[in-house]
């Protein structure tokens, strides 16, 4: 998968990238806001940078500049840009801090160890290794794939 950052005007990409197994890093999350830290930032990571700031852009090793604002739009420009955008057959990257998951059985799950969020019904939920928060796919991951599957053939018919 892909090594992105982005930029802080492409922040709601960060869930969608992250749910297709994308290293999707977020630069205000990691002190990047400022073109020269994020520069140093994606450079020191083999990050390609994904912007609206088109000096940003010009000044990149490898990126890719947007031009739209709504996330859906910029997920189809992204699309078309190359950057797959198929989700996962199982989560691998935490939608908050970006980590990775790992898979927690039921039993390891259970008890004070598994979160009052986490439905009762889920046997095999999945845990952010750095943040501790867990995942699973329910109707979110349903709505996302089908929105993914939208933008995908938005981005062939332009």
């Amino acid at each position: 998968m892909t090594r992105i950052l982005l930029d802080a005007m492409c922040g709601g990409l960060r869930g969608f990238l992250r749910m297709c197994g994308h290293d999707a890093a977020y630069a205000l999350d990691r002190d990047a806001e400022a073109d020269e830290a994020a520069l140093a930032l994606a450079d020191a990571e083999d990050r390609t940078v994904v912007t609206r700031d088109e000096r940003l852009a010009a000044r990149a090793d490898d990126a890719v500049l947007l031009t739209e604002h709504e996330p859906i739009d910029q997920l189809v420009e992204l699309a078309a840009a190359g950057i797959d955008l198929t989700l996962d057959a199982e989560p691998s990257r935490c939608g908050r801090c970006n980590g990775v998951l790992e898979r927690v059985g039921r039993s390891a799950s259970a008890g004070e160890n598994r979160p009052e969020y986490v439905p009762d019904d889920v046997d095999d939920p999945w845990r952010c290794r750095d943040c501790g928060q867990f995942f699973w796919k329910g109707s979110h991951w349903e709505r996302v794939e089908r929105t993914l599957v939208e933008v995908r053939a938005r981005a062939e018919n332009e």
